[in-house]
């Protein structure tokens, strides 16, 4: 269940960083950066200076992977974040933050963010006490977040909650008890994305 094949990985030897899209594969040694720091392909040519338009480019790119999100879907939040107030960049990576596929990834209940879609669609999530199965819903603050009381939704997230490796970020809290539950404390702020990226850039291109 939301197992990512290969290539996906190639983008993190492309750009030179995780991007931690294979999960718990990520913190091993069988990662692909880890394995083979230097950019796919058998034979390495000296790359052409990256344009304007191409660093620009790659940073929507690797923000639209790092989420799972399509261009489409990209485009609304862009717009969403548009018309709020405060900073756009910001803005947009926090709703980007809210999804609750991202949310169940960064907690811990599945290795990846794809694997979180799949958790999510599958119903084994509940926010407030409601089922929800709609991976791009947006939590706020105050909502907890937890796993279905039945067996196959406990036992898929104690499996991955076994082989988590990374902290839970500030803006979540994580309940110890028999049945695994999340809290969201605050709206995540900017130092709360644990992907490198300048949003600025993303900006810029998005509103030409």
């Amino acid at each position: 269940m939301g197992r990512i094949t290969g290539p996906v990985c190639r983008l993190c030897r492309r750009d030179g960083l995780k991007l931690f899209l294979k999960g718990s594969r990520c913190d091993t040694p069988k990662c692909a950066i880890e394995r083979r720091p230097t950019p796919p392909g058998m034979v390495q040519k000296r790359r052409p200076k990256p344009t304007d338009y191409g660093i620009h480019l790659r940073e929507k790119q690797k923000v639209k992977h790092y989420y799972g999100v399509l261009e489409r879907q990209f485009r609304t939040y862009f717009s969403r974040a548009a018309r709020g107030k405060g900073n756009t960049g910001e803005t947009l990576m926090a709703l980007l933050e809210r999804r609750l596929d991202n949310v169940i990834h960064r907690l811990g209940f599945a290795p990846s963010r794809a694997a979180a879609r799949q958790v999510v669609l599958h119903g084994h999530i509940t926010i407030n006490g409601r089922r929800v199965d709609v991976p791009s819903y947006l939590v706020k603050a105050g909502d907890l977040v937890r796993v279905k009381n039945r067996s196959k939704s406990l036992q898929l997230v104690h499996s991955a909650l076994a082989d988590f490796r990374r902290d839970v970020p500030d803006f979540l809290s994580r309940g110890e008890g028999v049945i695994p539950e999340g809290r969201v404390d605050r709206l995540p702020l900017a130092e709360d994305v644990s992907i490198p990226v300048q949003a600025n850039l993303i900006i810029e291109l998005c509103s030409k």
